[in-house]
């Protein structure tokens, strides 16, 4: 039997495998006898702190955390969660029906779709963004409607350009500032333009606030609930991964509009069943460190903002200084395409970055770096990425055959 009759039409929606894909080209890399600096994937590479670990290894001993955790969350999570909030925000939650927990914001934006639209239903996503947010409109069988995020702008979208016919078949408007992939920030006028729009518009606004903490130059970026209101049409997510270097342990949390979160938590009981409780454990004590005895992330991530950006320019490639997130948003060297360029700079270079076409149209013409090296690997990639720029132009026959490549994987 041909194996593809075990693959399901919709694996094919889902858009950008770039993950995978950059995976290929750093194994080659190593093949090579290439020393990779991985600036791709924004994972972490400081550990949680230390009293976070200890609460999670004396909680992993205890005999009765093995069992089903539940979908909702511990009450001891969702209490915790909402203090929290309550002292970073200003905003008041309620634990029981306005606090869920999730493994990880990935798992509740790839699910979102699947519990508050219908097949045929549309969504407005934004355009570069995270590549979850199409996998899981593909998934459910809803329309994926960009929402065009330029330079020029900031990278704050243009409601008013949105036509009424438009409007009136999206169900949701996803936002996320700060912007994973662009670094960008809002402030909390924005916010009170979005919920106004929303609101006029009929629709449900979801806040991806992965990077909530991490800011910089004395920003402090808003939460959408603190618009008033804004419970009534929003919901927001938030994330333990980057803030406090929990990644690998899958936790974070939705919380505002009850309602919707009902019909996240619907779908997910019939999914998961929650989220380990020796992880919520750890959990509890990062919010607790947090709000008596912070250690915040974004100094560290602001030091190596500002040695890779200025490493950058001694190289001959100035890049925008980011003002959120954990990356760098740049626009490639004339002459080059994104994916041409990411490949090249891996292969010559031994410099891991994600293409800006993976997070959508609007995304080409750029690449993405993660900061999640230390100061000094980081000045050590923009040096050999100079070192590169010096030795390799590219070709006419290398633009078009990787636009040719690019077109042909768009048809596929």
């Amino acid at each position: 039997m041909n194996g593809q009759a075990w693959r399901a039409d919709r694996l094919d929606r889902l858009g950008s495998a770039i993950f995978s894909e950059v995976a290929g080209w750093k194994a080659a890399a190593r093949l090579a006898g290439l020393d990779v600096i991985q600036l791709d994937i924004g994972s972490p590479d400081r550990p949680p702190a230390l009293g976070i670990r200890e609460r999670l290894a004396a909680a992993s001993l205890r005999p009765e955390l093995y069992r089903y955790p539940g979908t909702d969350g511990s009450s001891a999570f969702r209490i915790k969660v909402a203090a929290w909030f309550k002292h970073r925000f200003r905003v008041a939650l309620d634990p029981e029906r306005e606090v869920l927990s999730l493994m990880g914001t990935q798992d509740g934006l790839a699910h979102l779709a699947l519990a508050v639209t219908n097949p045929g239903d549309a969504a407005l996503l934004p355009d570069p963004g995270y590549p979850v947010y199409q996998a899981g409109l593909a998934v459910a069988g809803v329309e994926t409607v960009p929402l065009p995020l330029t330079a020029e702008r900031g990278y704050l979208p243009d409601f008013d350009a949105v036509p009424d016919e438009v409007w009136a078949k999206v169900k949701f408007m996803l936002l996320s500032y700060p912007s994973n992939p662009t670094a960008a920030v809002a402030d909390l006028s924005f916010f009170e333009q979005a919920v106004a729009v929303a609101r006029r518009r009929g629709v449900l606004l979801v806040h991806d606030n992965a990077y909530s903490e991490m800011a910089y130059d004395g920003f402090k970026p808003p939460s959408v609930l603190e618009v008033p209101g804004a419970k009534d049409i929003a919901i927001e997510f938030h994330s333990l991964s980057k803030s406090f270097h929990l990644a690998g342990a899958r936790i974070g949390f939705a919380v505002g509009n009850p309602e919707a979160l009902d019909s996240l938590r619907a779908l997910k009981n019939n999914i998961d069943f929650g989220v380990f409780l020796a992880v919520q454990e750890a959990a509890v004590e990062a919010l607790e460190l947090d709000m008596n005895a912070p250690d915040p992330v974004a100094p560290e991530y602001e030091r190596r903002r500002d040695a890779f950006v200025s490493a950058m320019a001694e190289a001959g490639w100035p890049i925008p200084a980011p003002r959120g997130s954990m990356f760098a948003w740049a626009p490639v060297p004339a002459g080059w395409r994104s994916r041409a360029l990411a490949k090249a700079m891996l292969a010559h270079a031994g410099v891991a970055v994600i293409p800006g076409d993976a997070f959508g149209a609007l995304g080409e013409g750029y690449v993405r770096f993660a900061l999640v090296e230390p100061e000094e690997r980081l000045r050590e990639a923009a040096g050999r990425i100079g070192r590169f720029l010096r030795e390799h132009v590219p070709s006419e026959a290398e633009a078009e055959a990787e636009a040719e490549a690019e077109a042909e994987a768009e048809s596929r």
